[in-house]
Parts: C-alpha cells; sequence; structure tokens
C-alpha cells in the first residue's frame, strides 16, 4: 500500500483506521464494511471493474459513495461541512485498502487487552 495508515482504538474500544491525509476520507467508508463476507463483495467488485467486466460501479453506504473505475476511484463524502468533500485514490490501491481492513475486521470489536 503507499499510503500511509494506521489502526487505533476510539475512546468506546472500536478499532479504527486512519489514513493519511490525501485519503482519509476512504476511512468513512471502510469503516462502514461491517464482515469479511461484506468486504468480499466490494472486492469482487472491483476486480470486476478492474478486469474490465464493468466499465465502473459505484457503492453507496451511510455518508459515502464510491466510484469504482479502472484507473481512479472517486470518494464523495455526503455529510462533510468543510472542504474537501471528495477524495481519490488508485482502484488498485482501493482495492488493497479493502483487503488490509478485512483482516482486521475480526478484531475490530474485541477489547483491547493492552
Amino acid at each position: 500500500m503507499k499510503y500511509l495508515y494506521e489502526f487505533f482504538r476510539d475512546p468506546f474500544g472500536t478499532l479504527r483506521i486512519k489514513l493519511s491525509d490525501e485519503i482519509k476520507l476512504f476511512a468513512d467508508f471502510i469503516e462502514d464494511i461491517p464482515t469479511e463476507e461484506e468486504a468480499d463483495e466490494y472486492i469482487e467488485i472491483v476486480e470486476n471493474v478492474l478486469n474490465g467486466l464493468h466499465e465502473k460501479f459505484e457503492i453507496q453506504l451511510n455518508a459515502t459513495s464510491v466510484l469504482i473505475k479502472k484507473d481512479m476511484t472517486v470518494l464523495e463524502h455526503f455529510f462533510r461541512y468543510e472542504e474537501p468533500y471528495e477524495n481519490e485514490m488508485e482502484t488498485e490501491e482501493f482495492k488493497e485498502l479493502m483487503l488490509i481492513w478485512k483482516s482486521k475486521i475480526p478484531e475490530r470489536f474485541k477489547k483491547n487487552e493492552n
């Protein structure tokens, strides 16, 4: 993954992800993926776009929408009060980010043992 990221626990103990500034809005989309099965569905959609099965595909979650195209994925945030309202990243990197998140989902709501 070419972008910086780190995991942290919020005050409620839930595992969250912090992304570098140029893609930080993607965290709101990624954190809305609650299960490995749902992550697999989205990863498959991205692979279908990358492989040319779909020219583009849009996924809307709670506060965000991602428009996945072969080269770039654009995220639009619906409820931000200040700019930026959109971020974009390479679709291959978006897929990698979802794979990283998927690997963390099982520990997302576990209590921090430290």
